[in-house]
């Protein structure tokens, strides 16, 4: 494995094979494209015009977001990797790299894309599953569609933020099943759903579907993702058309977006598919992601959902997404649904962890248990994966706190 020259960067979650994109900037100067070793950020633009004035890459790193740089596509992603590689981990590169670290410390972050569409998926069996005998008691968990196609929904890409950006908690309808009428107010029933997300890099020609196996030419990185539900306005709008008001008030996204190519060591078989899913879905094919995820609230770890158990692949959602003839754009943000595994420990929602509100969880850390967000709580979601150095690498990290309804 190539090692780096930049301190105390080595042997971290942050070395030289994982290399997440970020945007950042310092006071006065405008927010540019960086990628984080260590506890630095490499300033990419002038660095890339040591050696080209007119480098194309510097031009799109200087932008506010990724997508100029997204949009030049796969084999410029791949160039532009093993380029910073090199830059990083040959001392020769050292004397004249170093004065564009930046500690991490002295520069703010910013929402990394310029998301153009956002769709949210419903991919753990567990979680769809859990939620199934919640609400339906006594029925079959999952609707007779659910392992047949890669269930999802259209979100509000206006309302996805940056990690550490408030959330208000959200006013709507809401009516309990005790209640003749609905009335309306502040959620009462506000939650979370650990998930992770999908960049899209290179789009698509309108009414050509993208195949399976066309996956890493199209998708550019994932990010940490937090889709903030409140279950009391949901319950009431989702029939007959599903979520609306109580999932597009705010989407949460880490800062750094992990490039696909750090992933590489990540990648694992599914843990099976019945039945057989239909051709344009790849069966036999798909791979899912090998991806750990803490939950913690208020500064104590409830929950550690793991990516492998997920149902469906992240191929497998893009190629359900397109197989319509719908086109991507650069900047399309999807989401798995929520993470959650076999155990009670794994269940990446407040709903799934207090089942429903009836049996509060996290006694150990708080009198009486919790059951969903109360205003001043602190969500912090964690990932880590295997890196292709052979340790483990961390992707962005996911904050939020609840402020009160306004």
């Amino acid at each position: 494995m190539t090692t780096t020259w930049v301190e105390g960067a080595a042997g971290s979650l942050f070395d030289i094979d994982n290399l997440p994109y970020g945007v950042f900037s310092r006071p006065g100067e405008e927010p540019r494209v960086g990628v984080r070793i260590g506890d630095h950020v490499l300033d990419l633009a002038p660095v890339a015009e040591l050696g080209d004035p007119a480098s194309e890459l510097a031009a799109a790193w200087r932008t506010p977001s990724l997508n100029a740089f997204m949009a030049m596509g796969g084999e410029w992603w791949r160039t532009a990797r093993g380029w910073i590689v090199e830059v990083l981990g040959d001392e020769v590169h050292r004397a004249r790299t170093q004065p564009h670290l930046v500690p991490l410390a002295d520069v703010s972050l910013h929402l990394p894309v310029e998301v153009a569409d956002y769709v949210d998926f419903y991919a753990s069996e567990y979680h769809a599953s859990n939620v199934g005998r919640i609400f339906r008691p006594g029925q079959e968990p999952l609707l007779p569609n659910w392992k047949h196609l890669p269930v999802g929904y259209h979100g509000r890409a206006g309302t996805v933020v940056g990690s550490g950006t408030p959330v208000v908690r959200p006013q709507g309808q809401r009516k309990a099943p005790t209640e003749e009428v609905p009335s309306f107010g502040p959620s009462r029933r506000l939650d979370i759903e650990a998930e992770l997300g999908f960049v899209v890099g290179s789009g698509s020609e309108l009414g050509s579907p993208v195949a399976h196996d066309a996956f890493p030419d199209h998708v550019f990185g994932v990010v940490g993702l937090n889709d903030w539900s409140a279950r009391d306005i949901q319950a009431w709008e989702y029939v007959p058309l599903g979520p609306f008001l109580g999932k597009s008030f705010a989407t949460s996204v880490s800062h750094w977006v992990t490039p696909l190519q750090a992933l590489g060591a990540a990648w694992t078989e599914l843990p099976g598919q019945d039945p057989t899913p239909l051709p344009y879905l790849g069966p036999g094919e798909a791979k899912g992601l090998d991806i750990d995820v803490e939950v913690v609230l208020n500064g104590e770890v409830v929950s550690r959902p793991p990516y492998r158990t997920m149902y469906w692949s992240p191929a497998q959602m893009l190629a359900h997404m397109t197989v319509n003839g719908a086109s991507l754009r650069t900047g399309d943000l999807y989401a798995s649904g929520t993470i959650s595994g076999t155990e009670p420990d794994q269940r990446g929602s407040f709903l799934e962890l207090s089942w429903g509100g009836k049996e509060p969880f996290g006694a150990e850390h708080w009198e009486g248990g919790r059951t969903f967000l109360e205003d001043g709580d602190e969500v912090v979601l964690r990932y880590t994966a295997p890196g292709t150095g052979g340790g483990r690498i961390a992707l962005g990290e996911v904050v939020g706190r609840i402020e009160p309804a306004r």
